[in-house]
C-alpha cells in the first residue's frame, strides 16, 4: 500500500513538473483604458515624468517615495527613477522615443523588491484619435 501511495505521488510530481516545463519562461501584462479627450491634449502628460503626479495612481501609493529626475526635461533622454516603500519598491524609467502625439516608448526597469531576470522591455503608451459616432 504505502508504494502505491509513493508511486502515485511520484507520477503527480513529474506530471505537474512535465506540464510546468511545456510553459513559456515569461509573460506579458497589457491594460487598456480609454480616454476621451484629444491625442495632443493627453500626449503632454505622459511624454513628461514631472507631470506623471497629475494622473499616476501609482503616485499616491507611497507618500514619502524618493523621485530623482535626470536627462531631458521632457521627451526622449527624460529619466524618472523612485525608492520607496515595499508596494512601490524600486526602480527607473527612461523615454526612448515619442512620436507626437502618438506614441511614447518607455523602457522601465524594477530593482526591488525584485530584479527581472530577463531583459527589460519596452511599454507603449498610445494615445487614439476618437472614432467619430456612428451616424456623424
Amino acid at each position: 500500500m504505502i508504494k502505491l501511495v509513493i508511486i502515485v505521488l511520484a507520477v503527480a510530481i513529474a506530471a505537474v513538473l512535465g506540464f510546468a516545463a511545456t510553459r513559456p519562461d515569461s509573460f506579458r501584462v497589457q491594460r487598456t483604458a480609454t480616454i476621451k479627450a484629444r491625442p495632443d491634449r493627453i500626449f503632454a502628460f505622459i511624454n513628461d515624468f514631472r507631470r506623471w503626479s497629475a494622473w499616476s495612481p501609482y503616485e499616491n501609493v507611497d507618500p514619502v517615495m524618493k523621485r530623482t529626475y535626470s536627462g531631458a526635461a521632457a521627451g526622449k533622454g527624460s529619466i524618472y527613477e523612485w525608492e520607496g516603500n515595499k508596494k512601490v519598491g524600486k526602480g527607473r524609467m527612461e523615454i526612448l522615443r515619442t512620436t507626437p502625439p502618438s506614441v511614447v516608448t518607455i523602457q522601465l526597469d524594477f530593482t526591488a523588491p525584485f530584479e527581472p531576470t530577463t531583459s527589460p522591455s519596452s511599454r507603449w503608451i498610445r494615445t487614439a484619435t476618437p472614432r467619430p459616432s456612428p451616424g456623424r
